[in-house]
This record gives C-alpha cells, sequence and structure tokens, in this order.
C-alpha cells in the first residue's frame, strides 16, 4: 500500500462536516528504547525513520515490520493549513493510538491521552501557523503492562495460546478538521419505536445562550420531518417525528438521514449531517425482541485482525468485506471480540444489516489501576458508539479476563462487575449489558451468556441434560474449572445463550503434533473443508435441540495467527462455501 493511499475515507460517518484534511501516509518515526527522547528534545527534531500511518510498527503494511517490544515509539509530520480554515479553531483529531501518547505542535505540548481504543482531540489553533508549514509530534508509550486494556495482544510481544503480536502506536486515522469556534460537540440518537420518533441530545461547544437548533430528518434525498427549537442551554433535547416509519432490521436495514444546524439570531454557525436507524431492542420471557418481535441471534466471533496489520484495518474495503462474509454464511449478529473496532466497521454493520454485540479489550491482570484504565475507556467507548442502530448489547468483560479472583467469588471484583454493569446503564439505559461473558456471572447481568466448547451435539445434549429436562443450568461452564455464577448469586430467568461454541482448528501438517500450541488441548480438531461442515451441521443440530436456548456465537469468522479456527483463512479465502453454512442456520433457525 502506497502511503498516499492509507485509509482514505471520512473517518467518522456519524458526525460529519464537510471540510477535513486526512493526515495518514508518510510520517518520521523512531523507537526510544532508552528512553531518552524527551532529554534530548525529539518534539523538535527530525526523527530518523518513516513509517506509514496508521499501521503499528509491528505490521507489514507499516513499512517497519519490526515483531520486537519498543515500548516507547515517537512520531512527527509536518502540515500546511489550507488558507481558507484560518479564523477558525483546528482540530486535530486521533482515532486511536496506542496506548498513552503526548501531542506537541510546533514544539509545544497541546495535550496527552491515554487509552488504545478511544479516540480524542485537541483544538490546535493557538499553536499554529496560518501560513507555511507546521510540525505535529507524538510520543507514545505501550508497556508491556499486564494491567492496561490490551484485549488479544500478547504480553510476550509474540503470538501464543489465544493471544497475536501486539498493535502499538497510532492505528486508526490522523485527521484535521477546521470548526467554528460556537459548535456542535456531540449529537446523541435514541430511535423511540413506540413513539415513531428519534430523541436526540445535543451537545454544544459554546455557553448557555440563547441558541436555535434546527434538524431536518431525510428518507433518501427527500427531507421528511423538521423540528426547529430555541434553547437557552448548552444542552437540547428535541424529538423529531418519523412519518410512515420504516424499522431497521438485518433484513432491511434502513438508515434515515439527520442535518443538524446550530444556529444563533438566525445564522448558522454550525452544521453537521449523521444518520440513524429506527429500532427497538429488549429482552421478556428469556427471548431477545427486536421490534417487538423474537429474534434468535445467530453471531459469528470476530477479532478484527489481518495478516498484514493486525489490529489496524488494511482499508475501508476491508470492514466492509468481513460484514458481507457474515451475512453470506446466514449470521444475523456479530460479537466484536476483546476490541473497539474502527467507527468504520459500524457503520457499515448499520448500513448492511448486522447486529453487533460491543466488548471492550480487557487487562490481564487485577488492581485498582486496572480497575480504573478500563473505566474511564469504556465510559468513552460506550458515548462514542451509543447512537448505532446495528449496536444492541454491550460486554465490558470477557472470561473474567483482568479478574482472576471470580472464580473463588473474590468480593472485590465481583463488587467491580456491577459497578460496571451500572454505569453501563447509566450511559445507556436502552440495551442489555452482560457482566462477564462466558461464566462467573454477577447477580445483575442481563444475558446468561455461556461459553461452551462441547465438540459435538452428544457432549453438548449430554451436558444440559438436566436443563432439557426442567432442571437448573449447569453448575460450571465447559471448563469444569469455572462456576457459572458466583458470591451466591443465581439464573433469574434471563435470556440464554452459547455466546462461544464451536472453534474447530485446522490440523496442521507443517508442524509435528509436538510443536502444536496449546490451543489444540482445548479445541476441537478437524482435517479438511469437508469435515469441518459435517462437525460445523452437527453443533448446530445440538444448539437447535436445546430450546431454552436463544442465540449462539461461532468461534470464529477468521483464522488469526496460530489459531486457526475460522471459518475463513487469516486472509480471507472461505474454507466452507458460504452458502452452505447459511443453508444449515435457514434450516435449524429459520425456517420461515
Amino acid at each position: 500500500m502506497k502511503p498516499e493511499n492509507a485509509r482514505p475515507e471520512y473517518p467518522r460517518p456519524q458526525f460529519v462536516r464537510p471540510e477535513w484534511l486526512n493526515l495518514n501516509g508518510e510520517w518520521e518515526f523512531d523507537f526510544d528504547d532508552a528512553r531518552q527522547g524527551l532529554l534530548a528534545g525529539w518534539q523538535n527534531q527530525r526523527l530518523g525513520d518513516r513509517i506509514n500511518v496508521p499501521f503499528p510498527y509491528q505490521s507489514e503494511l507499516s513499512g517497519i515490520n519490526d515483531k520486537g517490544v519498543h515500548e516507547v515509539i515517537w512520531y512527527s509530520r509536518t502540515f500546511e493549513v489550507p488558507a481558507e480554515w484560518r479564523g477558525r479553531d483546528m482540530l486535530l483529531h486521533f482515532e486511536a493510538v496506542d496506548y498513552s501518547t503526548v501531542v506537541w505542535v510546533n514544539g509545544q505540548e497541546v495535550g496527552h491521552n491515554q487509552g488504545g481504543h478511544v479516540p480524542f482531540s485537541f483544538d490546535i489553533s493557538p499553536y499554529v501557523n496560518p501560513q507555511g508549514s507546521n510540525r505535529v509530534t507524538l510520543r507514545v508509550e505501550d508497556r508491556q503492562d499486564p494491567y492496561q486494556p490490551r484485549g488479544k495482544q500478547s504480553t510476550t510481544g509474540l503470538p501464543h495460546h489465544i493471544d497475536y503480536y501486539c498493535t502499538s502506536g497510532i492505528w486508526q486515522t490522523v485527521w484535521l478538521e477546521p470548526a467554528p469556534s460556537m459548535r456542535i460537540e456531540s449529537v446523541s440518537i435514541t430511535p423511540s419505536v413506540d413513539d415513531s420518533a428519534f430523541k436526540l441530545t445535543v451537545y454544544l461547544h459554546a455557553p448557555s445562550a440563547h441558541w436555535t437548533i434546527e434538524i431536518d430528518l431525510l428518507d433518501g434525498d427527500q427531507v421528511v420531518s423538521t423540528v426547529r427549537k430555541d434553547t437557552p442551554r448548552a444542552t437540547l433535547n428535541v424529538t423529531i417525528p418519523v412519518p410512515s416509519p420504516k424499522l431497521w432490521s438485518p433484513d432491511a436495514p434502513h438508515l434515515y438521514g439527520l442535518r443538524v444546524r446550530l444556529l444563533s439570531e438566525g445564522v448558522v454557525n454550525d452544521e453537521i449531517e449523521s444518520y440513524a436507524g429506527l429500532r427497538s431492542i429488549e429482552l421478556r420471557d428469556g427471548k431477545v425482541i427486536l421490534n417487538g418481535e423474537p429474534v434468535y441471534l445467530a453471531m459469528i466471533l470476530d477479532q478484527g485482525y489481518w495478516p498484514g496489520s493486525y489490529l489496524a484495518p488494511p482499508s475501508d474495503e476491508a470492514l466492509r468485506a468481513d460484514v458481507i462474509w457474515a451475512k453470506r454464511m446466514g449470521f444475523n449478529g456479530v460479537r466484536k471480540h476483546q476490541k473497539i473496532e474502527d467507527q468504520r466497521w459500524l457503520y457499515w454493520c448499520d448500513k448492511l444489516g448486522m447486529m453487533v454485540w460491543g466488548e471492550m479489550a480487557n487487562a490481564r491482570a487485577w488492581s485498582s489501576r486496572a480497575e480504573d484504565h478500563l473505566t474511564s475507556e469504556w465510559e468513552r467507548i460506550v458515548r462514542r458508539d451509543y447512537s448505532h442502530p446495528c449496536l444492541i448489547a454491550w460486554v465490558p468483560v470477557n472470561e473474567s479476563m483482568g479478574f482472576p479472583g471470580l472464580q473463588k467469588s473474590h468480593p472485590g471484583q465481583y463488587a467491580f462487575l456491577e459497578r460496571i454493569v451500572a454505569l453501563t446503564r447509566r450511559l445507556d439505559p436502552e440495551r442489555p449489558v452482560i457482566d462477564n461473558d462466558g461464566w462467573e456471572h454477577t447477580d445483575i447481568t442481563d444475558i446468561c451468556a455461556i461459553h461452551d466448547y462441547s465438540p459435538n451435539s452428544e457432549r453438548l445434549r449430554e451436558r444440559y441434560v438436566e436443563t432439557l429436562a426442567g432442571g437448573p443450568l449447569p453448575a460450571n461452564a465447559w471448563d469444569e474449572s469455572k462456576p457459572m455464577f458466583v458470591r451466591g448469586s443465581r439464573y433469574r430467568g434471563q435470556p440464554i445463550m452459547l455466546t462461544e461454541v464451536g472453534g474447530y482448528l485446522m490440523e496442521r501438517s507443517d508442524l509435528p503434533k509436538e510443536k502444536w500450541d496449546l490451543l489444540y488441548a482445548a479445541y476441537g480438531t478437524t482435517f479438511s473443508p469437508e469435515d469441518l461442515l459435517a462437525k460445523y451441521e452437527d453443533l448446530m443440530e445440538g444448539i437447535a435441540s436445546l430450546p431454552f436456548i436463544s442465540g449462539f456465537c461461532y468461534t470464529q469468522l477468521t483464522d488469526v495467527e496460530q489459531e486457526m479456527n475460522g471459518l475463513l483463512t487469516y486472509d480471507r479465502i472461505p474454507k466452507i462455501e458460504p452458502e452452505k453454512i447459511a443453508a444449515i442456520h435457514k434450516r435449524l433457525f429459520f425456517p420461515k
């Protein structure tokens, strides 16, 4: 990939202003293993190497392709401000930089950020030369710290077991945006099917004063509804009706356009474009209810790794293609696993019709510092993604990652799970929250999410023989050392889903068995596409025979490094014809 072609698309599709400058491409770069850059004043110097942003130095697409661990790295590049932007605020945006970042412009420190999956921005107007060249520099620290939210990035820097190569530094788009000083800061969109309306909260970057908000609702190119409202505040709640409403669903992912304008004394200060989908999601009688009707969730686990760029999507088309692969296989949902994905991926799920469970990248060890790191980043992510219609559930913690004491009912770790669920509900009262996907649930999880890698339908039915007879769920999850519920909590009628199943690893002919990864001791194996299809169909028949199950999530969409259990290879070649998998789903779960 040439630097000038690196992620050229607009990065924030639900909050669009027309003018922007993409800063992806070639940057100066250097490792700072001796941690001398600050003392040496690197923020005022040229760096010695070159990197293709936004790809991590560990990856091939970066042009560096160094798999070693370098905990401190520097970036720098020059840019010029278009003449027509002068006199406006200059917002410098970073969609994601892993993990701790300090930013300078023209040698002056403008701000810092902590959190590897969250966007951040600075108004750099006071530091910018309106004419001529400007220079932005970053110092990024990404330690091999088990208390840092890292998802599936290996704590050794090398792939092994369920972990993969790290993604350090800039891994999503960097861009510059001109904006008026009095402007729309953000818009939060809540669909209301019962009211045939969207409820918007508009946040202003402005003082509480006399403002006017105008909102147009568009169906295609046609304006179908308009609301105008005056406010003396910098935050405003507005309801805009939807005439003859068309609902969003995976089968019919209808999206409405939105234009939001901020006016003062009749003059437009700012205007942004957005979109929304009208849909409802609730839990009732052990089922997931979408738009008032029960829906069976046929989901696939998607970790969002690519062989040439790791966590960084290589292109917008790659994001779109993964959604299309899942739809072709007959899945109606994706559980994005241990990663907060690029906003463009959520856009494609909105547009193409794919329900999503949003899941936080977890740490690997527990401490009060680790809790603070997770909480801070999670809150920002829930706010970022709140308005996407595709997103139907939140997962702050997976398999007790970073909370090893839950297995023995550690009271402090249990209390944190309850706090993070409560926080998520305050941020988003509309969507269900799964406290700890897999096992070791609290009393307040909205869904009983069970990971069960039983290798075939017979073993699966054996595990739930008492439940099938009207008895309780098994006391422990598939991993017998993991209790289903902890600290006296119990199942209370929530929907039950098998949110990790399958995981059939392709047997490796390129390595002797004694060199196979430890994964092969945990999952079932398969030796050919025909064998994989037969085992998949058998497992799905087993799941379909459990009437108390309201959904599943198959592991996984693609191979990732040594974890060769995808329905696609790592470079997205199907192991089985997608339509054959879709036919199994239709016969067993969607016969109508």
